[in-house]
């Protein structure tokens, strides 16, 4: 008998251990960062094709088609990171080039576009954001949002070492307005330098940024995509996902 009950109390002890670090384990992985891991690299070129071998450290990442704004389309990216700025790649399946705006600078948003929002400095509630459309047009913004009153402007005059970078290519068709494709990338390379209003200097290995990554296609109506899924409000900054530099 008193085997027994020593039995069961070992078996009692036991289950305990086991409930109590199980426990651990959840709140351990709970509170395990999540995000995207930012690899490090060289610096290289930018074409659009995003055929460098550098883009081999890293794999795709698909963004979300939200709900409300639904498509069949895919979107997928990879960010890399080097010394002097950050990488980013969209490849975009699509049918139709929805865009006709051809010069900098003007509310490409409107139109087919990729997007990228980068907030280096968690503790305000300012950040950056790019606009690139299938033609290679860019538009850059610094968004100060107050409780959703936002407020916008282009960087002024941006000396060779702050511009971005980028190119586009297209699959299946011609890189115009109207053109029949089957697929569009979009690749640029953001200066960290040009991020400096924002506290954005070159992150350590082991620093984090929050950010989103977008996309908005206009072929059969309004679609979007997101990283980090939102209410369809692109500069709910609450929202943003983690950046983790390598």
């Amino acid at each position: 008998m008193l085997s027994a009950q020593h039995h069961k109390s070992s078996q009692l002890q036991a289950s305990i251990l086991f409930a109590f670090f199980f426990l651990l384990a959840c709140q351990h992985k709970e509170k395990e960062p999540t995000g995207y891991l930012v690899k490090k690299t060289d610096d290289f070129v930018v074409n659009g094709a995003g055929n460098s071998v550098n883009w081999n450290a890293t794999e795709w990442t698909s963004l979300t088609s939200l709900p409300n704004y639904p498509s069949d389309y895919t979107t997928e990216f990879k960010l890399l990171y080097s010394s002097n700025g950050l990488y980013a790649i969209y490849r975009c399946t699509d049918s139709l080039l929805t865009s006709t705006l051809k010069e900098d600078r003007a509310a490409l948003y409107k139109e087919d576009v990729i997007e990228l929002f980068l907030q280096p400095d968690t503790t305000r509630t300012h950040y950056f954001e790019y606009e690139l459309s299938p033609l290679n047009y860019e538009t850059p913004l610094l968004i100060f949002n107050t409780e959703g009153d936002l407020n916008s402007w282009h960087p002024f005059e941006q000396s060779e070492k702050r511009k971005v970078v980028h190119a586009t290519s297209v699959i299946g068709g011609i890189k115009e307005s109207g053109s029949v494709v089957s697929q569009w990338t979009g690749e640029f390379f953001i200066p960290f330098d040009l991020l400096r209003p924002l506290g954005g200097t070159a992150p350590k290995s082991g620093d984090n940024w929050k950010a989103n990554l977008y996309r908005i296609d206009y072929d059969r109506g309004e679609a979007l995509w997101a990283w980090k899924l939102n209410s369809g409000n692109f500069h709910e900054f609450q929202h943003f996902g983690i950046l983790h530099f390598e």
